[in-house]
C-alpha cells in the first residue's frame, strides 16, 4: 500500500498488487480500492494491479467539507507519479469513468489507454447527453441496488450482496454530495485529436445506463472500441467477474499489441 500526495497536500491511498503491464482500477460511488478484490486475485500474476481510493473515499483524505469531481483525475495521477508508472490502462467504473478519460487527456505520458465501464466518461455532445438524461430518467425510478445489481443475484448471492452494499459505508462522500462531476467534458473531437485509445465497456443488462446508448458513443467516437457484454448489469466487475475480468484483460493486450 502506499499514500500519493495528490495538489501538494491530499493524501490519496492506493494499492499495487503483481506485476505486469499496467492497469489502473478507479472504483465507482458506492465503491473504494476493496471493490477489486475478484479482479486482483485473478490477474495479478499476469497485470500490474494499481487500486486506487479518490478523495472522500475508503482509506483517502476526507476531511475536506466537500468534495468535487474535478480534483478526481489529480488524485489518479498522482498515484501514478508516485509509482512512476507509464502506459498505464486506466478504467473507471460509473463516476469513475470521469475521472479515467480527464486523466488520460491530461498526461499521455502515463496513460496509454482508457476504458470507460458502465458511463460515457463525461464526453460532451449534443446527442449523447439527452439520451444519458433519458437513460437516468429511467434508472431513478428503480431502487439503488437495482440499478447495480441483477434481481437473481441478489436473490442467489445474498452474502455478496450484503457486502456490496456494505461498502459505501467505508466512504465519507456520498453522491449526492459530489459537484462538478460532468462539468466542462471534453467533445468527441478533443478525445479524438489526444490520440488516448478508448473502450467502452458496457453490460446488456445496465440498468443506469442503456446499450444503445454507449453504443451510439461507440459510433461518434471515431477509432474507440466497444465490449458489449451479454447478460451483465451495471456493476458487472462485481456480479460477473469472469466477464469482466475477460473483458479487460482483452482491453489490456490490445492496448500492449498496439505498443508493441
Amino acid at each position: 500500500m502506499g499514500v500519493a500526495l495528490s495538489d501538494g497536500t491530499v493524501k490519496i491511498y492506493y494499492e499495487v498488487h503483481g506485476s505486469g503491464p499496467a492497469i489502473a482500477l478507479i472504483h465507482g460511488s458506492g465503491g473504494h480500492h476493496a471493490a477489486w478484490w475478484q479482479q486482483v486475485a485473478a490477474l495479478r500474476d499476469r497485470y500490474t494491479l494499481v487500486t486506487i481510493d479518490l478523495r472522500g473515499f475508503g482509506n483517502s483524505d476526507s476531511s475536506m467539507p466537500e468534495f468535487d469531481g474535478q480534483d478526481f483525475p489529480g488524485d489518479i495521477l498522482a498515484v501514478l507519479d508516485a509509482e512512476n508508472l507509464t502506459d498505464v490502462l486506466v478504467f473507471g467504473q460509473s463516476i469513475g469513468a470521469v475521472a479515467a478519460l480527464r486523466a488520460g487527456l491530461a498526461r499521455p505520458d502515463r496513460i496509454s489507454g482508457v476504458a470507460l465501464g458502465h458511463s460515457l466518461g463525461g464526453i460532451a455532445h449534443p446527442e449523447l447527453s439527452p439520451l444519458v438524461a433519458a437513460d437516468r430518467a429511467e434508472a431513478v425510478k428503480l431502487a439503488v441496488i437495482d440499478r447495480l445489481l441483477s434481481k437473481e443475484f441478489q436473490a442467489n448471492e445474498a452474502a455478496k450482496t450484503f457486502l456490496f452494499q456494505q461498502q459505501g459505508t467505508f466512504n465519507v462522500a456520498k453522491m449526492a454530495d459530489l459537484r462538478n462531476l460532468s462539468v466542462g467534458g471534453p467533445t468527441l473531437d478533443e478525445v479524438v485529436a489526444s490520440g488516448l485509445e478508448v473502450t467502452f465497456l458496457a453490460g446488456e443488462k445496465d440498468a443506469v445506463i442503456s446499450p444503445a446508448t454507449v453504443t451510439r458513443a461507440h459510433e461518434l467516437l471515431k477509432g474507440s472500441h466497444l465490449e458489449l457484454i451479454p447478460d451483465a448489469p451495471h456493476s458487472m466487475y462485481w456480479e460477473r467477474p469472469d466477464l469482466f475480468n475477460a473483458a479487460l484483460v482483452r482491453i489490456r493486450e490490445r492496448l500492449s499489441a498496439k505498443k508493441a
